[in-house]
């Protein structure tokens, strides 16, 4: 009897599961399909280009020695030691950009003045190449750790500012009334109504943040930094191991994705969230 009812408990489990395996492939599916073109796509361009006479030298940005090399690198402590390193200039550039870049926002979305006298200067920085700041950030800063986060701030910040003080204005302007009719003050209006409705916009912008930095840092890396994903990149390409150099291109590709999934569901988490607690 009690292994009866066990094959019927195990049997609910499975078709509660089921609904979920079926919306997790349904999304998946079409994202699998995408990268499998993809691949088929990069080996049918690299094998059309490089095995013709005169560009077999070229042969390590075909996909099998590519591969090879990821594999190769995978398993290979230094690549891990740049790879984390990498990440930890990530992480201080974007927090030094929240730092300031939220704040900011958050003022400039809520006095029309402050936005109207900022606005001009915010867009003409956010024009500007975050390279061309290269040559400054080496005159300013003594040490290549510094002007690399440096680079990656002069990258990030805009963007938080921007979007953080569109998730202000975005605010239901009713809600202000209300609160500004029960005597509320500016403070009391940006702690209780301000911040916590424009968090979402906030986490868009550090997420935005990410994909920029994220792109900004292997350039930045070839400032003179002894570690590093830029830093592999350029030693690869000095040393003409071509199946290797297309390895870290993949491998930078393959971290960027898996960073900005990560940071999408936890802002999806956190979205899903607020909205139950409202």
């Amino acid at each position: 009897m009690k292994s009866t009812e066990k094959k019927i408990h195990n049997r609910s489990d499975l078709v509660g599961l089921s609904p979920f395996l079926t919306r997790a492939w349904s999304g998946w599916k079409y994202e699998l399909a995408g990268l499998i073109l993809s691949v088929c796509a990069w080996a049918v361009v690299t094998q059309f280009i490089f095995t013709r006479p005169g560009l077999s030298y070229f042969k390590g940005f075909l996909p099998g020695p590519t591969l090879a090399a990821l594999t190769d690198a995978f398993q290979n402590p230094r690549f891990w030691v740049s790879v984390f390193a990498s990440l930890r200039r990530i992480a201080v550039g974007v927090a030094i950009s929240a730092a300031i870049g939220l704040p900011l926002g958050v003022l400039i979305g809520f006095f029309t003045r402050l936005r109207k006298l900022t606005h001009s200067p915010i867009q003409f920085v956010r024009m500007i190449s975050p390279l061309s700041w290269m040559p400054i950030a080496l005159l300013l800063f003594t040490s290549f750790e510094s002007a690399v986060y440096f680079l990656i701030v002069m990258a990030t910040i805009c963007p938080i500012i921007l979007n953080t003080a569109i998730g202000v204005m975005d605010i239901n302007p009713q809600w202000i009334k209300m609160a500004l009719n029960q005597g509320a003050n500016n403070v009391q209006l940006i702690q209780t109504i301000i911040i916590p409705y424009s968090i979402p916009h906030m986490m868009t912008s550090i997420r935005l943040a990410l994909g920029i930095a994220w792109i900004v840092l292997v350039p930045a890396e070839f400032l003179g930094v002894s570690s590093g994903l830029g830093y592999l990149i350029n030693d690869a390409r000095d040393t003409m191991e071509y199946d290797k150099l297309m390895a870290l291109i993949i491998a930078i590709g393959i971290l960027g994705f898996m960073l900005d999934r990560v940071f999408q569901k936890l802002q999806h988490r956190f979205n899903w969230s607020w909205a139950n607690d409202v």
